[in-house]
């Protein structure tokens, strides 16, 4: 199965800061068509930030999102994997802590930010790439 760093490396990784309003980091995730995103604190990760987030403890605390700031409100101090973990690590790490998103660390520097989609997608070509290879070997052998 591939390495992390096969499936992240060279996209672009969308941040927010730890002091950005829940408005703003919103509007930011909602132009980019993302669920969550890495929350930084002078270049360091400090957080998760995801529209469970935004719901959970928001809306439903009746805070006002423009004034209150993503640190108060995202999920801090978030599990990390490293470039060279695989897939399926980071799959089962996903399924066993109830995350759909995982923060990959390069040392202290974040290199990527991976979903459970990408990682099923990967999965369902990876699979896909092996009934092809099984029919063509089938095929073969009835011939």
């Amino acid at each position: 199965m591939a390495t992390i760093r096969e499936l992240v490396q060279g996209r672009e990784v969308y941040t927010v800061q730890s002091t950005d309003s829940v408005r703003e980091a919103a509007a930011y995730m909602a132009e980019r068509n993302v669920g969550a995103v890495p929350v930084l604190k002078d270049d360091n990760l400090v957080g998760v930030f995801s529209e469970r987030d935004i719901v959970r403890r928001v809306l439903m605390e009746g805070r006002d999102w423009a004034s209150t700031q993503v640190e108060e409100v995202m999920t801090p101090d978030p599990l990390t994997v490293v470039p060279n973990d695989d897939a399926e690590h980071c799959m089962l790490l996903m399924k066993q802590h109830n995350f759909r998103h995982l923060p990959v660390c390069d040392g202290t520097r974040l290199f990527g930010f991976l979903s459970m989609r990408e990682l099923l997608l990967h999965d369902l070509d990876a699979k896909e790439i092996e009934v092809r290879m099984m029919r063509a070997y089938m095929n073969a052998g009835a011939e």
